[in-house]
């Protein structure tokens, strides 16, 4: 056969003719499915249909992770009970127009032992169906490598995100109106949790636990946590925004905080914890706390407006000591705790410590009760507080002077508007003192106070 330019010509005008029109949807899908992997309604998955399509997606998923690529969702909606995570698992769509809708199970997502696993660009509705105990709508055990980012996770009937002794990532996800807590782990080999939104929990936020104390490690970073309730009561289990757990060397950092029942980061048995340049606002009892059987805590560079106590490093009963508490602003302090706490636990305080720390460089401002208190009762040790500036306190610095209690520093610090005095010794919460700052002031050898700027 001769071609001709002519026939040349006329066969172009043709394709071009004949080339299909495509919806935005559509070109979307197909861009997806072409640049990211094998698209899933190669494997009878169908975008939007009314049918529960949990065969077909397992099937899918199975065959995509065997093949070793990932598995690219089109935009729609899928009804889906649980679903299985092989190790090198990846499923992809396209973000808010991608959404998985649970339609009961134990989870929706579920994987043990599989590593190298994605999700990514998904909407994740858990339709507020009651999960059992102890599970996530996302529940992965045992994984190494998992990744969940860009997704959005809302409606979980329990936990969003379970984690039992994974490494990974949770980052840039927006996760919502969940049940029980937003992000937990256990037992983590190497977790980064940052970038996400959370938003109205009923347990905590996030949490960092381990089954024995030892070290964890988890960087928690850069999160919005919103509105997060003390649902099933207690004294502080729940109501955090961040709780680490016997979770030793986690750092806690850059976080925006805001609206919790409880505290906005929760160090418990939690050594080398770093608690560095958080935004905290509106949260109803102690911001930020270290507590329990805990060596090492760096509180340093927050902000705290409006708490019931700003920072508290305590239970050197319990063997809690050693931390620095640096460069903080805390104001407006609340009077009282939420109910539920014990009626004795102390509020309206800026800066509470026990052992072995040293607290400098901190502003405190507008405290109905103290604004540094340095012991409880005999557990005191080796406390230094200089350089601080405190503001409108009822007393400026409360120091332990019970028999027994040990040696604190008071020097160099800006004291102003504390009408009860600006050093006061302390019975546990009860002022026993006049100011000791005052010339003429009765001593005590544990309480060495040097040159203070104090106005009345």
């Amino acid at each position: 056969m001769t071609i001709s330019r002519r026939y040349l010509i006329g066969a172009s005008a043709a394709g071009v003719a004949g080339a299909r029109v495509l919806s935005p949807d559509t070109a979307r899908a197909e861009l997806l499915t072409s640049s990211l992997g094998r698209d899933a309604t190669q494997h009878g998955v169908r975008p939007g249909s009314p049918d529960d399509q949990t065969r077909v997606l397992q099937h899918a998923i199975d065959e995509a992770a065997r093949a070793q690529v990932p598995l690219a969702l089109p935009p729609g909606i899928y009804r889906t009970g649980m679903l299985r995570l092989q190790n090198g698992g990846q499923l992809i769509g396209v973000r808010g127009a991608t959404k998985l809708v649970f339609t009961g199970g134990a989870s929706m997502l579920q994987g043990e032992g599989a590593g190298h696993v994605s999700l990514a660009h998904i909407t994740l509705d858990g339709g507020g169906i009651t999960l059992p105990a102890r599970r996530g709508l996302v529940h992965c055990l045992g994984g190494r490598d998992i990744r969940i980012t860009d997704c959005e996770i809302t409606g979980s009937g329990g936990v969003g995100i379970w984690f039992e002794q994974v490494s990974g990532e949770v980052s840039g996800n927006i996760i919502t109106n969940t049940a029980s807590t937003a992000v937990l782990s256990f037992d983590a080999r190497g977790l980064l949790v940052s970038r996400n939104s959370i938003i109205d929990t009923n347990d905590n936020g996030i949490e960092i636990l381990r089954t024995a104390i030892g070290d964890d490690g988890t960087q928690v970073l850069d999160n919005r946590i919103e509105d997060i309730k003390a649902g099933p009561g207690g004294s502080g289990q729940y109501g955090n925004a961040i709780n680490a757990f016997r979770a030793g060397n986690v750092i806690v950092r850059g976080n925006r905080i805001r609206n919790c029942d409880y505290s906005a980061v929760r160090g418990n048995s939690a050594s080398n914890i770093q608690i560095t340049g958080n935004s905290v606002s509106d949260v109803r009892e102690v911001a930020l706390y270290c507590e329990f059987s805990f060596e090492g805590a760096v509180i340093a560079n927050n902000t705290v407006d409006g708490a019931a106590l700003g920072v508290s490093v305590c239970n050197f009963n319990e063997g809690g000591r050693i931390a620095v508490v640096q460069g903080n602003i805390i104001r407006n302090l609340l009077p009282k705790r939420p109910i539920g706490t014990a009626p004795d636990d102390d509020a309206g305080i800026g800066i509470y410590v026990e052992a072995d720390t040293s607290v400098s460089g901190n502003v405190v401002e507008n405290a109905p009760s103290f604004g540094i208190v340095a012991g409880w009762g005999k557990y005191l040790r080796d406390v230094a507080i200089s350089g601080n500036v405190i503001r409108n306190a009822m007393v400026g610095i409360g120091v332990s002077v019970v028999p027994g209690a040990g040696t604190a520093l008071v020097n160099n610090n800006m004291i102003s508007e504390t009408p009860r005095g600006a050093v006061v010794g302390l019975d546990h919460a009860l002022p026993v003192t006049s100011d000791l700052s005052a010339e003429g002031a009765q001593r005590f050898t544990q309480v060495v106070i040097g040159m203070n700027a104090i106005r009345k």
